[in-house]
């Protein structure tokens, strides 16, 4: 059994930054879209694809020149994957790319976890070589603001962070696999035609992880097993080929993804697959084959503020430049999962004039948007983060901070 190397020679320094994000300067605006959708393509990255390879056995690069040989841009939107179809048993020579413009001959010349950091062009993460997970917090996201305004509010993701963990790690690997038991296709499903984006998101956060925590993960490769993720932190091992791959990230992430898939038929994003634990008051099921619009709909203003800016902003995110973004409320205990109809939505409706404030806490679901470079998916990630809000008192102007944003939004 060899072991598959994650890349990363850095380490990263001792201390977190205390306040994630830097704004981004330009905010798209939401004017109708210039063209039809169907028609507007991500950026390419098919440069990348020999970088890509550049460590590879001989016999795995002639499988990839043999594959690249014969493309030609100008034709390849005629031969596009079907929105349903599965990857694996696509087997028409005349539908065979993704909407990145690359073959699934390609694809399968790069083999399985291919250099995520060159196709994609977002380094692996640092190595957090002095990080211990039995004293670790998470660093504290506040994404308030004011004068309020409904925008998409995004900055560009810190790569090191992208997926973090904390001392509670084992306790939500353990909280998730016990919602998914209880709940299932309510916190875990996929449609037909997600499974090369499901792949893809799967090898992206496992070589993320390994870079990122050498100390607690690895990944390795035999003939008998194929690629196997060790962790040493449930003391574990995942056969990767043993299980879908949003199962294998929920035995080792805790975290939600939404696998956000295009219809080559109007260029339009959907809801295709996804594994969330920390949803309230919508589950995977309400919401899965369902287009973005029709996702946000319960969202003031989307409509009139955001969906031509979001829609477009969708059909151009490139690669190499993912966002994350921030969206908080104040709740009553910590629930984590919440399905319309849950008891706890009954905290919503009225005041307790008696309520203790240790049972209030400030619940900041953190966001990444960013598009996988093969498949050309988006990928939604959340993660949901509480503080007690007697916290509160030990930060300068930080109530009034709360009160201000929240007393200024639309309602």
């Amino acid at each position: 059994m060899s072991p598959v190397p994650a890349q990363s020679q850095h380490q990263s320094p001792s201390k977190s930054p205390t306040e994630p994000g830097t704004p981004e300067k330009k905010v798209p605006s939401n004017n109708p879209a210039p063209a039809e959708y169907k028609d507007i393509f991500p950026p390419w990255r098919r440069d990348a694809l020999w970088s890509a390879a550049r460590s590879s056995p001989l016999a795995q690069k002639d499988q990839l020149h043999a594959a690249t040989d014969g493309f030609v841009d100008t034709l390849f939107r005629h031969g596009l994957i079907p929105f349903t179809t599965d990857y694996r048993t696509c087997t028409s020579p005349a539908l065979t790319y993704t909407p990145m413009g690359i073959s699934l001959s390609e694809i399968a010349a790069l083999g399985d976890f291919p250099n995520y950091a060159e196709l994609s062009g977002v380094p692996l993460p640092k190595a957090y070589s002095n990080f211990n997970i039995e004293t670790a917090l998470p660093r504290p996201y506040r994404p308030f603001r004011w004068a309020y305004h409904q925008t998409m509010s995004l900055t560009k993701l810190e790569a090191d962070w992208w997926l973090e963990l904390e001392k509670s790690y084992v306790k939500r690997v353990t909280e998730r696999k016990a919602l998914f038991a209880k709940n299932g296709k309510q916190v875990l499903d996929y449609l037909p035609g997600s499974e090369l984006g499901c792949k893809e998101l799967m090898e992206m956060a496992l070589q993320f992880l390994c870079a990122r925590y050498p100390q607690y993960f690895s990944l390795t490769y035999s003939t008998e097993k194929g690629h196997v993720f060790h962790n040493r932190l449930l003391q574990n091992e995942t056969v990767i080929r043993d299980m879908h791959p949003l199962h294998v990230i929920l035995e080792n992430v805790p975290e939600d993804f939404a696998v956000m898939v295009r219809n080559p038929e109007d260029g339009y994003y959907y809801f295709r697959a996804g594994l969330l634990c920390s949803s309230l008051g919508w589950t995977v099921a309400t919401k899965l084959g369902l287009q973005l619009k029709e996702i946000h709909k319960p969202i003031p203003d989307y409509k009139e503020k955001m969906e031509f800016s979001m829609d477009r902003y969708f059909a151009k995110l490139p690669t190499d430049r993912p966002i994350q973004r921030g969206s908080w409320g104040l709740e009553v205990d910590q629930p984590l999962f919440m399905p319309p109809g849950d008891p706890h939505e009954a905290y919503r409706d009225h005041q307790e004039a008696d309520l203790d404030l240790s049972r209030i806490h400030l619940r900041v679901d953190w966001q990444t948007l960013r598009r996988l470079p093969l498949s050309g998916c988006i990928i939604f990630n959340f993660k949901a983060l509480f503080t007690p809000v007697e916290e509160f008192r030990e930060i300068v102007n930080g109530a009034s901070v709360m009160v201000r944003s929240s007393t200024g939004g639309v309602r």
